[in-house]
């Protein structure tokens, strides 16, 4: 297995350079950059703007900018953000870690509800509970999560109008909090805040998913190897959950690569509709002042997180499957 890790590792390395070299040409192709808005600006020298390009390298080529970019990332340097005047470093921990709040609960919630739901389902289809499922499956993969948590707001607005119902609608903090509070206060505050907008995040996956897992437990359900150890006398539970899940549950082992990203990317949205400080707001502000650094910080860890989630769903592989070794 340890080998394994370590060519995948290797083979990390040009997938890396090919995402974000087309990141950063992308971004560069684009009209102007960063010191554009400063030459419409008449009490601003023409001199100071050429100053100014030299010193965030901007008049070099753009493969010289990218491999001086690529450069200061191995060193840990992500650049300085032009919009900021400070460290890239120093502007993305804070919004990265508030996207991870709403990727780690919502992945939780993702497989908490999705499992149960997929096997109650499936060890009991079309009873009235699997159409019941089936139903609101429906309606939650047909609704657009935008346009749905625009419906959530309003309703949420009603209930505090109509019985006081206090549940927060936006940002990461209550604005009222004292200073002084517990942490573990201060967790709940933000758990609070967030409950919401991962809700809305992840009810499309959990309705796809669950439906995936009724359909694939269905299946494996109806193999000889089951039919032979139900006619062993094995229980029930036993078939279901030590036989015929794990067998099940492959395929969505296998997706779990793409999972992390999706989150992530599915999150863009929800945070600028809850108002949540993470990174797309972020990124939103550095693609219209092309923030070149900022952006290409985004798109690395992004592509990392995308590589590390397929290397742990092959290692979940291998341990959920015994037929599958690495070598």
């Amino acid at each position: 297995m340890l080998p394994y890790i370590f060519r995948r590792i290797l083979q990390f390395i040009p997938t890396f350079l090919l995402a974000t070299l087309l990141a950063f040409f992308i971004v560069q192709l684009a009209p102007g950059d960063f010191l554009s808005q400063l030459k419409e600006n008449p009490s601003v020298r023409p001199e100071t703007v050429e100053r100014l390009r030299k010193e965030f390298g901007l008049d070099q080529p753009i493969i010289v900018q990218y491999f001086y970019w690529l450069k200061n990332f191995v060193m840990g340097n992500l650049g300085q953000s032009f919009q900021y005047k400070r460290p890239v470093n120093e502007v993305l921990p804070g919004p990265f870690m508030n996207s991870l709040i709403l990727v780690i609960i919502g992945t939780v919630l993702h497989f908490a509800v999705s499992i149960p739901v997929g096997v109650y389902s499936a060890v009991r289809p079309y009873s009235t509970a699997d159409k019941t499922f089936t139903f609101l499956s429906y309606i939650f993969l047909g609704i657009p999560s935008f346009f749905f948590a625009l419906l959530v707001i309003w309703g949420m607005l009603k209930l505090q109008q109509n019985f006081g119902w206090d549940m927060p609608l936006g940002n990461k903090t209550s604005s009222k909090l004292p200073t002084d509070i517990s942490w573990w206060r201060s967790a709940w505050d933000v758990f609070i805040h967030a409950l919401a907008p991962t809700i809305i995040l992840v009810l499309r996956g959990i309705s796809s998913e669950s439906r995936f897992i009724r359909g694939q437990l269905l299946e494996v359900l109806g193999q000889d190897y089951v039919r032979t150890a139900r006619a062993k006398g094995v229980a029930e539970n036993q078939v279901v959950y030590k036989h015929a899940l794990r067998t099940a549950l492959i395929p969505t082992i296998a997706g779990l690569g793409g999972l992390l990203p999706a989150l992530i990317g599915g999150a863009g949205f929800i945070e600028v509709v809850f108002n949540w400080p993470g990174l797309t707001p972020l990124q939103l502000t550095a693609l219209g002042n092309q923030d070149i650094y900022i952006l290409q910080a985004v798109t690395a860890v992004a592509t990392l997180l995308y590589l590390v989630g397929n290397l742990l769903s092959d290692v979940l592989l291998s341990v959920i499957d015994p037929r599958i070794r690495y070598h």
